[in-house]
């Protein structure tokens, strides 16, 4: 039996490269599995629809490695793959996207390629988003605990507590699988909250979390206190004798007992949003298993270790509802984070050293073995022709842990980013392939040129 190997083709390459193309692709470097999305994308005018690559929230300088439309960056303008069936949002605050001029002409593409990728014993996957309705609401986004929507927020992702939200994932899952009933599963993205800028670590303490958490045990007014109270101390108090430690050979690990023992509802906090994702998870497998059966797969993406701290994404427990989670090796995003909350960091505390704050970050979100930068531009977001500034230890032991964590009770398969040289991608993959980890996914084939899908070929062949 091969080694689980899953791409990302998201439906715009498909139009513009054709089934037959993308689909030759992924079995010259035997893939046994592809996720697309229920999405319709053709080119758009300079300024009209959204930009592709993704922006990353203004940090990335992302270009295809495949030419999208004849393009290595480009406007686009997308719809759904499909009409969707209104009546089955009835019971939610959302409506669904509606289809129009593209989904008529464009649409019957992914049923096409559903179809074709089936019957050659790919298994397909709908990627969609865990907690994102078209049109998110003010009153579903998550807050700090000040009551203010995070500021410019790098994932656009709504409560986990919200019933509206909830409802409109059922109503989701059921208009897709009446649509495409023969998919092998979905995958949802960010069934957690995702922690790119230090104010989205901070999240949630929107309108539905007091009365999710009050009525599971949590002591919700404690917990948004004394979690006010640390990010107001992030956010002005913050000195450089509290990095030391951070920043030495100590890592943190007595900084963080003592965090601890100063802000004991902090502890609470993380349980809670552990909690929290958890019980979404089961929520999709719900879903999922009232409308195509208990067959059908729940394949979810998340953060990796240390950084589901912050998340709330519980491997251990998310274990018993999924049958494979995907951790991501986005090392172009750890090393941009550091920037991130760094920049936050100097800016609302005087006096403090840059070097400590580097170290500091990297040391918390374990990017290295022996942390040497001194300062934040050391990391950031890697141009498409700069290795990932993330050296192998890190990467394989994070894989060894998530793995510790679900002790086989599911599948982990890594999930990769295409992004960056070849050279460097080749090292990056040659990590998941040397691993034990079940399988790979490897998002996405538009950062996948030729010589990639050939070191794919090579490297995975060998692993198997």
């Amino acid at each position: 039996m091969s080694r689980f190997l899953g791409i990302t083709v998201l439906a715009d390459f498909v139009i513009s490269e054709g089934i037959d193309a993308v689909l030759n692709n992924l079995e010259k470097v035997g893939a046994t599995a592809v996720a697309t999305n229920p999405t319709v994308t053709t080119e758009a005018l300079e300024g009209q629809g959204s930009f592709q690559p993704p922006s990353d929230a203004g940090s990335s300088p992302r270009l295809f490695d495949r030419p999208l439309f004849g393009k290595k960056s480009l406007w686009v303008k997308s719809a759904p793959s499909y009409h969707p069936n209104e009546r089955l949002y009835r019971d939610t605050s959302y409506n669904p996207r509606k289809g129009n001029e593209l989904t008529i002409t464009h649409g019957h593409i992914i049923d096409d390629f559903i179809k074709a990728a089936l019957d050659r014993d790919l298994k397909v996957y709908l990627q969609v988003n865990g907690a994102t309705p078209s049109g998110l609401m003010t009153d579903d986004t998550p807050r700090l605990p000040n009551g203010e929507i995070p500021d410019n927020r790098m994932a656009n992702t709504g409560s986990l507590a919200s019933p509206a939200i909830r409802s409109y994932n059922r109503a989701y899952v059921r208009d897709l699988l009446e649509k495409y009933p023969k998919i092998t599963g979905f995958r949802p993205d960010w069934p957690e909250y995702p922690c790119y800028k230090l104010d989205e670590a901070f999240q949630d303490f929107g309108m539905h979390m007091k009365p999710w958490a009050e009525s599971r045990g949590f002591a919700y007014e404690s917990i948004k206190k004394e979690v006010g109270a640390f990010y107001n101390y992030l956010h002005g108090n913050l000195t450089n004798a509290d990095l030391a430690d951070w920043a030495d050979v100590d890592r943190g690990k007595l900084s963080q007992i003592r965090l601890l023992r100063q802000y004991p509802a902090i502890l609470e906090w993380l349980r809670l949003k552990a909690a929290l994702s958890t019980d979404l998870l089961r929520d999709w497998r719900e879903a999922i298993t009232e409308v195509g059966g208990a067959q059908k797969e729940l394949s979810a993406n998340a953060f990796m270790a240390p950084l589901t701290l912050f998340t709330g994404f519980d491997y251990s427990a998310a274990a018993e509802h999924c049958d494979a989670i995907s951790p991501k090796l986005y090392t172009m995003h750890w090393s941009v984070m550091v920037e991130f909350w760094g920049s936050v960091l100097l800016a609302r505390n005087a006096g403090l050293d840059e070097t400590l704050v580097t170290r500091a970050l990297a040391n918390l979100f374990d990017l290295g073995d022996t942390i040497t930068a001194n300062k934040l531009s050391d990391y950031g977001y890697p141009e498409p022709h700069e290795a990932h500034p993330i050296p192998n230890e890190p990467q394989a032991r994070k894989i060894r842990q998530v793995l510790n964590e679900v002790q086989d009770r599911t599948q982990i398969t890594a999930l990769m980013h295409g992004y960056g040289p070849t050279k460097d991608f080749a090292r990056r993959f040659q990590i998941v392939a040397d691993s034990d980890a079940h399988g790979v996914w490897i998002n996405r084939y538009g950062y996948l040129g030729d010589d990639k899908l050939e070191s794919i070929r090579d490297i995975w062949k060998k692993s198997e």
